[in-house]
């Protein structure tokens, strides 16, 4: 038995610790550290490389035991299901409201001619069928079943703010803090590691980007500064000064011209750099309501989508030639809910077309917006998300287009990660595995890994079924 098979046991069985964690009779931060603890010791007794005859031995006795004290994970998860059902559908019959017009009269109203279309949101077509096929033809629930943490990181002193895997990469994540550090960790070795550790900001990191190549990170920080990182050693190549006296919040490369650089900050503003020279594009900034929480380019970088402290969303339009920034849209999610995180999707699946927005509201709620050919923007969808207070992002499900619907995933105050049918509302699965709220999710391109991360500064990184 060689250790990679060994290790491979030990995942097993923190899967299964995991799975009845739930059921145990503890308080919530006692659980993670029962946890992190089994984590720990399985992963350094897989080095010794015992006979794995024994170790799949004591997998099933536990497995036995764990059934006997707790019952079948089955029959549990049904009656959990059932219970999410019957209050998804209480909540979903609200899940369709109007949202309050912006100053530029945004409709929210259903395009005539297009009601069957709207209300179901799906279309059905051969390619969609076909998709569905290559991916096993699994439904939802199947495809987003987990069997277990791949990894738990606890090297932030404070909350870790945001995580996110390199581009059409899943050997290395990296994880920002509340402590003024970046960490880029390695999942290639056996268990991970960290690769490097990001040190410059004098105060808590907000946010971060991998440039398109993954050669380059961008950070900002409530220091004022955004950095540009070498990830590989964890040199920072530049500084770049936002406004003086704010708090830079957030930060996103263009694209598809990755020295464009776009910053949002406290007072209000959303301004491009130059990222070789470090200085504003000229004409390029524009106005918000508060301080910008988050960007989210159109995958051409034709338009910019800003999310507020005031609970606005905004639309801004970029001069490929001249890169001036210039306002055309706003929307008032919910007034004076900050919006803690924007998403932009160019087509949720092959049976519904229209690029879509996933916007975060500290108002509870997780929301789905279409953006129609004539420019209208129209609520999908409405779910029900612990947060209120804390900056929760979630985020699209990478391979959806590939399934039955399509899906999303979100943090939560409530220490969970939460996984939303986008068609029908219903809470596909809840992981339990944080003792604190969840602040920001990130998914591998192959949906092989999801990584959460906490208020605490831990990184759990999930393993999904069927998946290596």
């Amino acid at each position: 038995m060689d250790h990679k098979e060994s290790l491979n046991t030990a995942q097993q069985t923190v899967a299964l610790d995991t799975k009845y964690n739930t059921f145990r009779p503890l308080p919530n931060q006692h659980r993670m550290l029962y946890l992190r603890r089994r984590n720990q010791l399985l992963q350094e007794n897989a080095k010794y490389c015992d006979d794995v005859t024994i170790r799949q031995f004591y997998l099933q006795q536990r497995s036995l035991v764990l059934a006997s004290k707790y019952g079948p994970l089955d029959k549990r998860s049904n009656k959990s299901n059932n219970s999410r059902r019957s209050s998804t559908r209480h909540s979903n019959h609200q899940s369709m409201e109007s949202l309050p017009l912006s100053d530029n009269h945004l409709t929210t109203k259903s395009p005539r001619g297009r009601g069957p279309l709207m209300r179901s949101g799906l279309v059905p077509t051969k390619s969609a069928d076909a998709s569905r096929a290559l991916a096993g033809d699994s439904s939802l629930a199947e495809h987003y079943a987990f069997c277990g943490m791949h990894h738990i990181f606890d090297k932030h002193k404070d909350a870790v703010t945001i995580v996110q895997f390199s581009h059409d990469d899943k050997t290395r994540l990296a994880c920002a803090s509340r402590d003024g550090t970046l960490t880029v960790f390695s999942l290639v070795s056996e268990p991970p590691s960290l690769a490097a550790t990001l040190r410059g900001h004098t105060r808590a990191v907000n946010d971060f980007d991998w440039s398109v190549a993954n050669d380059f990170i961008v950070s900002a920080s409530s220091d004022g500064t955004c950095r540009l990182w070498d990830p590989t050693n964890g040199s920072c190549l530049r500084v770049i000064t936002d406004s003086p006296g704010a708090r830079t919040l957030s930060c996103k490369f263009h694209p598809t011209n990755n020295n464009l650089l776009a910053l949002g900050n406290s007072k209000a503003q959303v301004r491009l750099f130059n990222v070789s020279t470090g200085m504003a594009v000229k004409n390029g900034s524009g106005k918000a309501a508060g301080g910008v929480l988050c960007l989210a380019f159109e995958p051409t970088g034709a338009e910019l989508w800003a999310g507020d402290s005031k609970g606005s969303i905004f639309s801004y339009i970029l001069d490929k030639i001249t890169w001036k920034l210039q306002r055309i849209k706003r929307l008032v999610v919910s007034q004076g809910s900050m919006v803690t995180s924007i998403s932009y999707r160019t087509w949720v699946n092959r049976e519904a077309r229209d690029p879509s927005l996933l916007v975060s509201c500290a108002d509870s709620t997780l929301r789905l917006f279409r953006l129609l050919p004539n420019k209208d923007i129209y609520l999908k969808r409405k779910f029900s998300v612990a947060h209120s207070t804390q900056p929760v992002k979630s985020a699209f499900c990478p391979l959806m287009s590939f399934l039955q619907g399509a899906c999303v995933v979100s943090g939560g105050e409530d220490g969970g990660v939460h996984f939303f049918d986008v068609d029908s509302g219903a809470i596909v699965n809840e992981l339990q595995g944080h003792s604190s709220p969840v602040l920001s999710v990130a998914w591998t391109y192959d949906e092989s890994l999801l990584a959460s991360c906490d208020i605490d500064g831990t990184v759990i990184v999930w393993k999904r079924g069927g998946k290596t």
